[in-house]
């Protein structure tokens, strides 16, 4: 299914170790909003997509969001690279450090586990196509408040390019969106669906 290349979407070069900023960014790895409830989000909703220009859209869109979890872990890891038992101490780092040392969890900036809660499968194209919309734009918003945070120019160029593809999967989820809509062929889709309101109703 997929060709892996052994090198990052976009690359990643850290220069200065910091754990605080490390802290705030790996929400974006197991946070509400992050890329691995993204990635598991439409590859798994891909599935029950009636359509295959959607379900090629989501598996798309799902590969690329395993590339960004893979760019969010390389730069967790190279801020938390090397640490002394100061700077562990000083940064506030030594809570997740006595539970990870310096390993890459999935976990958010207010320190809860990733969860599958976070996700949503729920096998109707419109409501699953809304989700996907609405998850995008809330990582949008989440690297909006991280370029809000860092000032670290290594840091803040992958986080850009990030925030842009944000944008362009909303993009292209609106475009699916509209491609459904046209192909249900009822002008209030929302209120009527032909495969049972078109059915009689069981009178007593």
């Amino acid at each position: 299914m997929w060709q892996y290349e052994k090198k990052l979407q976009y690359p990643v070069n850290i220069k200065t170790p910091n754990p605080k900023y490390a802290q705030i960014i790996i929400s974006q790895y197991g946070g509400p909003d992050g890329e691995l409830g993204a990635s598991m989000r439409y590859l798994t909703q891909r599935y029950s997509m009636p359509y295959n220009e959607v379900k090629g859209l989501l598996t798309d869109i799902g590969t690329e969001e395993l590339a960004h979890l893979e760019m969010i872990c390389a730069m967790v890891h190279q801020l938390t690279r090397n640490l002394s038992e100061k700077e562990i101490k000083d940064s506030g780092f030594d809570t997740y450090f006595v539970d990870h040392t310096n390993a890459v969890y999935p976990i958010a900036a207010s320190s809860l586990p990733w969860r599958a809660e976070y996700i949503q499968a729920k096998g109707d194209i419109l409501a699953d196509l809304h989700e996907d919309l609405a998850a995008e734009q809330k990582a949008r918003v989440t690297y909006d408040n991280l370029l809000r945070l860092i000032d670290d120019p290594d840091i803040l160029d992958p986080l850009r390019f990030l925030r842009q593809r944000e944008i362009t999967h909303y993009q292209r989820f609106g475009e699916a969106l509209r491609l459904t809509t046209d192909k249900l062929n009822s002008k209030n889709f929302y209120a009527y669906n032909p495969g049972f309101d078109s059915k009689p109703c069981n009178k007593k």
